[in-house]
């Protein structure tokens, strides 16, 4: 562990290497948070810990949403993954951000969930049906990557022969916001933007003027009637859509099922009762969150008990950190799907005017894909050691899942 001196701060400011945190980012963040209301780590961003901080921080207007801060902390400054970030809601603020999101928000309605959930149920047990009969699966790959990955390829009526190509490339880009990645692996990274990129392009070549009553068409009609956004903008708002609703469901539904199978007590009291699902989501998603953190960059120097954050810095809101305080929880460090202190607006999904566009259809994916599983496979047994969550920000990574089963 190193600790360094900032002049920035009213004390020392502990600065970590970004290896140690993702070694092990909950006994860390349980180390430091009754101590200091944030720390560092040595590629430069600051860690906000504790939970108060962090939920008023989602809203603070001294601090923005990063732009173009993170690629450029990480050396790129120009080309498709620089781009990515300039002209994606996900990289602005105020009336640019308000016009790039206006179109989502008008397509994404009550309706569109209600009707894509009798969708993705059906899609649930037709992969269920696919290897029931073998008793054995790996559940990352043959269900938790298929189940968002088939839902917003039907949601965006996609070819289903496709979702190998972008899921890859998908899993690939997502890794930008784990600060873990080598140059070989940023360059990497680069390129399955830009290929990301030029397919979301030729996607939407063929929904253009088109008649279909599809998301697309709807999308394209929403972002072009006021002609408020750039081609650029319109096509990378619908990479972010692809990432957004892929990766970070896939991780969280093999996460929630990992934890319930982790002891037998759990994953049997939720079989025999299906009323006990959107707790056990809830609780998974608060315990073991798929997405670590939120983004900010300080416009001017805050003060936190005592410390200041600098002005000019990349902020990292740690909703992991935050979500196991126990001035948040009680017994926070405790799985508990029926605590009576958890609220299905959880921090995971952000807040303020960035909160995730997406949170409905995550719910409804992670609620059905349990009933799913649940109904079908009561025997359902890990049949390998408790996988590993790795990751300290952004969107983490879990190792493969086997599983078995009594046929």
């Amino acid at each position: 562990m190193s600790v360094m001196t900032s002049e920035n701060t009213a004390t020392d400011l502990v600065t970590l290497p970004v290896q140690q945190l993702n070694d092990n980012p909950h006994g860390t963040f349980r180390h430091y948070r009754p101590r200091v209301p944030f720390i560092a780590h040595d590629v430069g961003a600051y860690i906000v810990l504790r939970a108060k901080d962090v939920e008023t921080l989602m809203r603070d207007p001294r601090m923005r949403l990063p732009e173009t801060e993170l690629p450029e902390l990480l050396g790129f400054t120009e080309g498709p993954l620089f781009d990515a970030f300039k002209h994606s809601m996900l990289g602005s603020n105020g009336d640019v951000h308000r016009r790039r999101r206006a179109p989502f928000t008008r397509t994404f309605a009550a309706r569109l969930i209600t009707d894509l959930r009798r969708r993705v149920r059906q899609m649930i047990h037709e992969l269920i049906d696919s290897w029931y009969a073998d008793g054995e699966a790996e559940f990352l790959s043959q269900f938790a990557a298929l189940v968002p990955a088939r839902a917003i390829s039907a949601m965006l009526d996609l070819p289903v022969a496709d979702i190998p190509y972008f899921t890859n490339l998908v899993y690939s880009v997502s890794r930008i916001f784990s600060f873990t990645c080598t140059p070989a692996e940023l360059k990497k990274i680069e390129a399955d933007t830009a290929e990301l990129r030029d397919y979301v392009e030729a996607l939407l070549k063929t929904r253009r003027g088109g008649a279909d009553d599809d998301f697309l068409s709807h999308y394209l009609s929403a972002a072009e009637e006021k002609s408020e956004l750039s081609p650029l903008e319109i096509i990378v708002q619908i990479v972010v859509l692809i990432v957004g609703g892929t990766d970070t469901t896939r991780v969280a539904l093999a996460i929630l099922v990992a934890l319930l199978l982790q002891e037998r007590d759990r994953w049997d009291s939720v079989c025999r009762d299906p009323a006990l699902i959107p707790g056990a989501v809830a609780e998974s998603l608060r315990y073991e969150p798929s997405v670590a953190s939120a983004s900010r960059y300080t416009l001017e120097d805050i003060e936190l008990d005592g410390h200041v954050l600098p002005a000019g810095k990349f902020i990292v809101l740690s909703t992991m950190s935050a979500m196991r305080d126990d001035q948040a929880h009680r017994q926070p460090e405790v799985f508990d799907m029926q605590r009576p202190d958890l609220r299905r607006t959880l921090m995971v999904f952000g807040g303020g005017p960035h909160r995730c566009l997406g949170e409905a259809l995550t719910w409804m994916e992670l609620e059905e894909a349990l009933a799913a599983v649940t109904t079908r496979l009561p025997t359902l047994r890990l049949a390998g050691p408790m996988p590993r969550v790795h990751g300290f920000s952004g969107i983490r990574r879990i190792d493969e899942m086997p599983v078995a089963w009594d046929r």
